[in-house]
């Protein structure tokens, strides 16, 4: 059987489709433009998009617990690096990580160091320059293979560290290229070798809602 040839233009996504759409083989497969047209809002509610290699995948946002800790370590980031000149933060921001087939991911902070400044983005104004230290804040339902496996695809793209808070367990786990994993309790004061003097009691963290 001849497979059929990449079409020019995506499907429409609706409610149907909204869980995930994997591009049989020889069919379309999803750009960081397409990604930029897709609807942030469906029949069923608010919904958040990646691309794995012109696979596009839908999530649902986010809860409050998740937001939380995510605000903390941004603000975080802000006050003990980038307000000391160590580089750039940013919030939820999409990164293209390769391209052709694409993959865009959306960690849920990112530091820029100053080196790689100033940083580069996409026509969709999607980031381009890779970070060097990337944030996730662990969910209900990521289970450690997945951690482990989204972490190795960061570092092939150059990233050079990768922070998985746990809200449930409260520690941060420092994870680095070459597999090694440092663990940050409530007890310790999280460090980072990429930001010199940058020290947050890791219980601050997890206080508050």
């Amino acid at each position: 059987m001849t497979a059929e040839p990449i079409r020019n233009t995506p499907p429409m996504i609706g409610p149907a489709t909204a869980q995930r759409m994997t591009p049989p083989s020889g069919r379309y497969r999803f750009t960081a433009a397409d990604l930029a047209c897709m609807p942030s809002e469906l029949v069923g509610g608010t919904v958040k998009y990646e691309l794995c290699d012109g696979e596009l995948v839908t999530m649902a946002p986010p809860g409050d617990t998740h937001g939380r800790r995510q605000a903390k370590i941004i603000s975080y980031l802000m006050t003990e690096a980038e307000d000391r000149g160590l580089g750039e933060v940013r919030g939820e921001v999409a990164v293209i990580l390769r391209r052709n087939p694409d993959r865009v991911v959306g960690p849920d902070a990112a530091f820029i160091l100053t080196a790689s400044l100033p940083a580069q983005v996409s026509d969709e104004g999607y980031l381009e320059t890779i970070p060097e230290l990337v944030v996730e804040v662990r969910s209900k339902n990521d289970t450690n293979p997945e951690i482990v496996l989204k972490a190795d695809e960061y570092f092939r793209a150059g990233v050079r560290a990768v922070w998985v808070i746990d809200p449930v367990a409260r520690t941060v786990a420092d994870h680095r290229p070459d597999s090694s994993v440092q663990i940050f309790r409530e007890a310790d004061t999280l460090t980072c070798d990429l930001l010199p003097g940058f020290g947050v009691p890791v219980a601050r963290l997890f206080t508050g809602t």
